[in-house]
């Protein structure tokens, strides 16, 4: 059985997104996430298709969620949302390390044609990045009940998500799921494979 409330997360990419998925996750919230983010349509078919997934979730993370605050809202009226968000040049250092020259239409979309990799457009991408911060910002200025920041690598966890959520806090650690220890792990054990011969 679902939560009542949905909780929409609108930090981009890079910024403590897929932890605050596995947080929603581990509080019981049915998630979704990385929606669409292949389809060279993606632009012209978000926003029917994130109405229709909506009706089946109660927390969503990644793209192109953050693009859709506002029709969410109107959508679903009583939402939370949250807004991850962490130092620009840091976050710029995350998506360059994590994307590299790799792009994809909802990056595209995002960032503008020809800028969905990281590399080379790295102050447009801190740009775009400011100026989604300062329209979440603006658009939900004086409501602090509907919405809040979350800044994961300032220490933000379950205190700050439980209360703005009124859930019980957790016993267990939050999450950092950081996909360069993955991908360190990844490699490491791969390479004990292949010295075992498997």
């Amino acid at each position: 059985m679902g939560h009542k409330t949905k909780v929409f997360c609108i930090g981009f990419q890079k910024t403590g997104t897929t932890s605050m998925g596995a947080a929603l996750e581990m509080l019981g919230y049915r998630m979704t996430g990385g929606n669409w983010a292949r389809d060279p349509e993606v632009s012209r078919v978000a926003l029917q298709r994130a109405l229709e997934t909506a009706q089946h979730y109660d927390a969503f993370q990644d793209n192109p969620w953050p693009l859709l605050y506002r029709e969410m809202d109107q959508a679903f009226p009583g939402s939370k949302f949250i807004m991850t968000i962490r130092p620009p040049e840091q976050w710029i250092k995350s998506a360059v390390k994590g994307f590299g020259t790799g792009t994809s239409p909802v990056r595209e979309w995002i960032y503008g044609a020809g800028a969905g990799s990281p590399v080379g457009n790295e102050e447009i991408w801190l740009q775009r990045y400011a100026r989604h911060n300062r329209e979440v910002l603006e658009y939900f200025a004086d409501r602090p009940a509907d919405f809040m920041i979350m800044d994961l690598a300032a220490g933000d966890g379950w205190e700050k998500l439980c209360a703005f959520l009124g859930e019980p806090v957790p016993e267990a650690p939050f999450p950092h799921a950081n996909p360069a220890h993955k991908k360190f792990f990844k490699r490491m054990l791969k390479s004990i494979r292949r010295r075992l011969g498997r």
